[in-house]
């Protein structure tokens, strides 16, 4: 019974650790793209019923456990970004874009590898200068409002001693005891379920500054590393089939707000490795069930984002933040770790962290412009082979003597 029930238990730690540790991300980076209260909680409810519809069948039909999420990066992105040109409507357009580029990298190969040849370096450069804003979050809650993130900092730092994957949501946890303490006053929210469609629209600057860094930085830093996760465990990952999945139902959930769905990278090692279950084939059923919970989650997200709209803006950021500083350093590690790309990539995170906007295009996209000029600028070109001269009378004399 035991062993029945441990891929099972495994898959609700899994839903539950994903959604605590990074919805505020979701939230705070739909409303910084144009969402009003109803919008964002409807686009949580679509990620986390596409997320659970993509982890079943997925796992259903490769029996793997191959774990879903919601692109993390990507909302952090969305924060970086802001308002686009066209508001809220454009940022659905990009999402919807966003979609069908994943899925068309599921059906056509030669896409896959035209974002695989993005140098290493310098996309790691463009995700680090996207998290940077939100993680120095906890520093700035500290400062505004000591009262309210002193408790969640000391929280976070004591659980990321003893029991690390609860770390996130005992941070959260905190945030919300404080926020109750402090709140007074009827809550005006819908906590109920809420669908809110958006027609889409396009434009230029959402689709070069919203559409595609969000595509990247969904493939860049969630299927590529989802990936290697499950292959870390012995899983070869069908990719292409998770692609042309999480792709449409990307496109699907966008208009309702869903920005992103793709392999789960950093939860994926609690559905794929020996915790969830000795049997490696049996892990399949951990991932199907973080699929299920993860669904149900999404029935609280009304709940979820009446607590956001209850506290400090730089508070719910400061929870964010502190979910994204592991990514944070696995990125700036990532951008360094090659010295004849190191100071392109430092130009990324530069260019990128700073939040620029030019021609209604935010610094994303920018920042990853400017660090492949600076490869092509800078790149080193072989050294030339050394000319021999004739040797001279007086060398050829001193060569023989040595022998």
């Amino acid at each position: 019974m035991t062993g029945r029930l441990q891929p099972v238990l495994a898959g609700v730690v899994t839903a539950l650790v994903g959604f605590a540790s990074s919805f505020t991300v979701v939230l705070a980076g739909l409303r910084a793209v144009g969402a009003d209260q109803a919008q964002a909680a409807s686009g949580l409810l679509a990620l986390c019923v596409a997320t659970g519809c993509c982890a079943v069948w997925l796992g259903l039909r490769h029996r793997l456990p191959l774990a879903i999420a919601w692109s993390t990066p990507g909302a952090a992105l969305l924060v970086a970004t802001g308002p686009v040109p066209g508001g809220w409507p454009a940022a659905v357009g990009a999402f919807l874009l966003t979609g069908l580029l994943i899925a068309a990298a599921g059906l056509v190969p030669a896409l896959g590898r035209a974002v695989a040849a993005i140098p290493g370096p310098i996309a790691s450069a463009m995700l680090a200068g996207v998290l940077l804003p939100l993680c120095t979050a906890p520093v700035r809650a500290l400062v505004e409002v000591p009262r309210l993130a002193g408790p969640v900092v000391l929280a976070w730092l004591v659980l990321h001693r003893f029991a690390r994957r609860w770390a996130v949501p005992g941070a959260l946890a905190a945030a919300a005891v404080a926020i109750a303490l402090t709140t007074s006053g009827p809550v005006r929210a819908h906590l109920a379920p809420t669908v809110a469609l958006t027609a889409p629209t396009w434009t230029l600057s959402a689709v070069v500054g919203l559409a595609l860094p969000l595509f990247l930085v969904t493939m860049a830093a969630q299927n590529v590393p989802g990936a290697a996760v499950l292959a870390g465990y012995g899983y070869r990952a069908p990719l292409g089939s998770a692609l042309r999945v999480t792709g449409l139902a990307t496109a699907l959930g966008a208009p309702a707000g869903g920005h992103a769905v793709n392999l789960a990278a950093i939860t994926a090692a609690l559905a794929a490795g020996p915790d969830a279950h000795p049997d490696p084939d049996r892990r399949w059923i951990a991932s199907v069930t973080a699929g299920i919970g993860l669904a149900l989650l999404g029935l609280g997200a009304g709940v979820a984002t009446a607590l956001v709209l209850l506290s400090p803006p730089v508070l719910v950021e400061a929870v964010a933040g502190l979910a994204l500083l592991g990514a944070l350093a696995g990125a700036v590690s990532a951008a360094v770790a090659e010295p004849d790309a190191r100071e392109a990539a430092v130009v990324t995170f530069v260019v990128t962290a700073s939040g620029v906007s030019l021609l209604g295009v935010g610094g994303a996209f920018w920042g990853l412009v400017a660090g492949w000029l600076m490869l092509l600028l800078f790149r080193r070109r072989p050294a030339a082979p050394a000319t021999t001269l004739p040797a001279t009378e007086t060398e050829r004399d001193l060569a023989g003597s040595r022998h």
